[in-house]
């Protein structure tokens, strides 16, 4: 479990170093014209990935055990900050997703993610016996997926949203819930979430361009056009570090939700590879953590952690390469982002405790916890 902490330890790390690199090439343009500073951003992504890295060091010596005790209270919180979001923060691009706390601002859906992680980790290992009852065991729990998902479509966010009801789905079939519970409550969410997609206009805009894309042809739009151009551009070995041309204001906020773009231009298809394998690598290593903890909560929020993280990634490299539609979600460690980042880095600390928690049982008492497999199909 040891080797199992160090290996997620700098395979994170690694990519956030990645992610100063291209950052740094990315927002150069950017910065100079609207801040006439090169390093602007970069600087402003620096001091978030140095807060990232110590949080990640600090979280790593929290006992996941205590999360347990605070679960029902963050859970709590985060639903009023929710929905206090709804009200007080400042409508950005027809969206109210931030806080203004004065120093900085804060995105609570990426809070919300983690929270509601710990949360259903708890509820499944405190409620196992009940899971078979749809009234007192799935739907208690199916509750604060429904609750916290939906603030966050209606602010509108609707990609997290979804994202985060698949991935609560996903923990909790593995946590033993019944599959066909799974199945009628994800049906109704995703009728739902359609017809609330369908209802805000850019939402509307994009779900019907990718439809039509797929049907009659064409660019999705102006910012795939563009990145697909940028992969394109970056052949087998990529045209080096701080060459894109795509950076240079063709491609939209290129240091952000599109920043694969960039680094498949400078990197080439060799280094999308390597980037990708790092991601693959993260996942095993985390879905490890996950099988060899000796406890139900903590295989459950390995396992919902590290599933969440690559889900993301699948999802923006997805929307990047125009197989999904445009969702504005950042790609992992590497996109320029602040919330986002920070509570990546918690998780990962979470992680690297598990592991080196259960490495130290298992060295006290000399045996293994059972594997984490679904139960009760």
């Amino acid at each position: 479990m040891k080797k199992l902490a160090i290996t997620i330890f700098f395979d994170a790390f690694a990519l956030m170093l990645l992610g100063l690199v291209i950052v740094m090439s990315a927002s150069s343009t950017y910065s100079v014209l609207r801040f006439d500073s090169v390093f602007h951003l970069f600087n402003s992504h620096l001091f978030k990935v140095g807060a990232g890295f110590a949080f990640m060091i600090f979280f790593s010596f929290i006992p996941y055990e205590v999360y347990k005790i605070v679960s029902k209270p963050a859970v709590i919180s985060i639903s009023l900050i929710l929905i206090i979001t709804l009200f007080v923060a400042p409508n950005i691009k027809g969206a109210s997703r931030w806080l203004d706390l004065g120093i900085f601002s804060v995105q609570p859906a990426d809070i919300a993610r983690l929270i509601l992680l710990i949360h259903l980790a708890f509820m499944l290992e405190d409620k196992h016996h009940l899971l078979d009852n749809f009234r007192h065991g799935f739907l208690p729990m199916f509750f604060w997926v429904i609750l916290i998902s939906s603030l966050i479509i209606v602010q509108p966010n609707i990609s997290s949203g979804v994202l985060l009801v698949l991935v609560s789905l996903t923990v909790m079939y593995v946590g033993g819930a019944k599959l066909k519970h799974l199945f009628y409550s994800s049906l109704a969410f995703a009728t739902a979430g359609f017809t609330v997609a369908m209802i805000f206009s850019h939402s509307r805009e994009r779900i019907i361009s990718f439809i039509s894309s797929i049907l009659n042809g064409g660019d999705i739009n102006l910012q795939v056009k563009q990145a697909l151009y940028s992969l394109g551009s970056g052949g087998i070995f990529g045209v080096g570090v701080g060459n894109s041309m795509q950076s240079n204001l063709f491609l939209p906020e290129a240091y952000g939700d599109f920043i694969f773009a960039i680094l498949g231009e400078e990197l080439g298809f060799i280094g999308v590879v390597l980037v990708l394998f790092s991601y693959v690598v993260l996942f095993i290593t985390g879905i490890l953590i996950a099988k060899k903890a000796r406890d139900k909560f903590g295989q459950l929020l390995a396992f919902g952690i590290t599933i969440s993280i690559i889900l993301y990634t699948f999802v923006n490299v997805g929307v990047t390469t125009g197989l999904l539609p445009t969702t504005g979600l950042p790609l992992p460690f590497i996109s320029y982002g602040g919330t986002s980042l920070l509570f990546l880095c918690i998780g990962i600390g979470i992680l690297i405790n598990i592991a080196l928690s259960n490495q130290k049982k298992r060295d006290e008492n000399g045996s293994m916890g059972e594997p984490l497999t679904p139960v009760n199909v």
